[in-house]
């Protein structure tokens, strides 16, 4: 991809335009998708991916990161449907970010409209283009592109590019976790399956007859598929990249296909890359616990089943009195920045809600839901589990509630353990995915398929997660990790324009000028100059008048 740079030089470019001497003055808005494009294509991210994509055509007519572009470009904006393309590309940032390729501004001549004028990449059109590709050459490319091959691209070639610019850090966690992605209950959506859920969990017919009569009546038929995926993130949850995905049928188990991504990505990237993997319950696997440990140097961080050899023989263990419990607190919450002062009327405003609130009588918390005291400890060398081979810490945690009772549950560690309050605080960052699963489906569409046909699905499944993760590196990159925890609606204002200039180029320069400050110095310049500068806008807006000679009727 030929990139032409441009410097901001503005004092260089006011001096040219004195004389008025200029080659291209336009209005631009400032766009944070615009630099997020920038980045990526700047940093041949954009290419990396592009070479690397298995593309079905033999041929290519339209280039591959055009594509991976669009593709991403429609994910930021929360479209689904590629027929929606042609107004994101005319709202978006990407032209922006590639206009030297992709193309320019123009009045459309019917309707007087402003839109684009696009060179293309062949001479096939019979109008002039109007966007850099046509939507039915995306959904097409999409449609056909194998969807195990597509999956093995994200799994295997982006953890590759992500390694490359360095996202993954030193301390290596990683959080492995399965999601149900619920579609209507068509059978043509290729790969699905209907189960009977009770909630949001799969019951079998043998667990469906054991429950009482009234859970029976919640329980209902639903067609869906199982999203199974590989997170990295840091001890400060304040980056989430993933960086494998498998799209199964919802009856699959989702165990072997984890730790099968697992070993895809060791394989991808090398060892020492991923050294702390944070795990639930559902991906207890001896074997493959084994594996990790030491085959790839993983330390596995998962809860204990009740019904385990290893649960009883711990339990047992941790009741004697030479064990010694750490008093655990919960995790501090980060500190806010100090707020902007508010208005005295809506300081006085807030302080008689508040008092309000203290006035009004709280309904007392029962005492077997109140919380006193939480403890935990730990107790190395376990070798009771047969099935796992490297020997095991067990990590109690210990809850203690008001009415004497006492609730505990386990953890296993393949990993030393010198304080068991850091494996607790640590495993409990697996409620990140969770977070994340949330805040896709109900924000970026990710079950919302507007096609039945596998490729398309898993297409809209990698390129959401895809852009989400790319957008978390960009946002960490420019110094704004804080709003990697935000919701996409909020993520998604970030990308609407920011500011607006009248932005001027000269011999690889550009200056940015508010619109009063241009106002002002066009006015101050003297009468040859502004003459100069007249013929060469006139000359300019005809060209821009001429620029679609025969476009599509609007």
């Amino acid at each position: 991809m030929d990139l032409v740079v441009f410097e901001e030089n503005k004092a260089l470019v006011l001096q040219a335009l004195e004389q008025g001497e200029f080659d291209y003055i336009e209005g631009a808005s400032e766009y944070v998708e615009t630099e997020f494009f920038r980045f990526i294509g700047a940093k041949s991210f954009l290419q990396q991916l592009a070479d690397t994509y298995p593309t079905p055509r033999k041929k290519e007519e339209v280039p591959t990161w055009l594509y991976i572009a669009s593709n991403l470009s429609m994910r930021l904006h929360g479209v689904d449907a590629f027929h929606a393309f042609p107004m994101v590309v005319r709202t978006g940032g990407m032209i922006n970010a590639f206009a030297s390729k992709l193309g320019q501004k123009a009045l459309h001549p019917d309707g007087g409209e402003m839109t684009l004028a696009c060179a293309g990449f062949n001479r096939k059109n019979q109008y002039d283009r109007q966007t850099p590709c046509d939507q039915d050459f995306l959904r097409k490319l999409a449609r056909d592109t194998d969807a195990q091959k597509l999956i093995g691209w994200f799994n295997h070639d982006v953890a590759r590019a992500f390694q490359r610019r360095r996202v993954y850090d030193r301390q290596g966690i990683f959080i492995g976790d399965a999601s149900y992605l619920f579609v209507p209950d068509n059978p043509r959506y290729e790969g699905s399956v209907k189960l009977r859920f009770d909630g949001h969990h799969p019951v079998s017919k043998k667990e469906y007859e054991e429950l009482p009569e009234a859970r029976r009546a919640g329980c209902a038929w639903r067609r869906c598929y199982k999203l199974v995926t590989l997170l990295h993130t840091t001890e400060a949850a304040d980056r989430f990249v993933f960086v494998g995905v498998r799209l199964v049928s919802g009856k699959d188990h989702e165990c072997p296909v984890l730790y099968e991504m697992v070993d895809d990505f060791v394989g991808a990237v090398g060892q020492g890359v991923m050294k702390r993997l944070i795990l639930d319950r559902g991906f207890l696997d001896g074997t493959a616990i084994t594996r990790c440990k030491e085959d790839h140097g993983i330390d596995v961080l998962i809860p204990v089943r009740r019904n385990m050899d290893i649960y009883t023989d711990a339990m047992a263990l941790f009741g004697q009195p030479d064990v010694t419990w750490w008093p655990a607190e919960e995790p501090a919450a980060p500190a806010r920045p100090l707020p902007r002062p508010r208005p005295s009327a809506v300081e006085r405003r807030e302080r008689r809600r508040q008092q309000t609130l203290q006035e009004q009588p709280q309904p007392p918390v029962a005492p077997e839901r109140r919380l006193v005291q939480r403890e935990a400890a730990a107790i190395g060398g376990f070798t009771s589990w047969s099935a796992c081979r490297v020997p095991l810490n067990v990590v109690a945690n210990r809850e203690h509630y008001a009415d004497g009772h006492v609730e505990t549950w386990l953890l296993l560690d393949t990993r030393e353990i010198t304080d068991p309050r850091a494996a607790r605080g640590e495993y409990h960052l697996r409620t990140s995915v969770e977070e994340r699963y949330r805040q896709l489906k109900c924000f970026s569409n990710l079950a919302h398929f507007t096609s039945r046909t596998l490729s398309l699905v898993v297409n809209q499944v990698v390129f959401v997660l895809l852009a989400y993760s790319l957008l978390q590196v960009f946002l960490a990159k420019k110094g704004k990790a804080a709003l990697n925890k935000r919701s996409q609606p909020h993520l998604r204002g970030q990308l609407l324009p920011s500011d607006s200039y009248i932005i001027v180029c000269r011999h690889n320069y550009y200056g940015l000028f508010d619109h009063y400050e241009y106002t002002a110095l066009i006015l101050s310049f003297g009468e040859a100059a502004r003459q100069k500068l007249i013929d060469k806008c006139r000359r300019m807006h005809k060209q821009l008048l001429e620029e679609l000679t025969n476009p599509r009727a609007p």
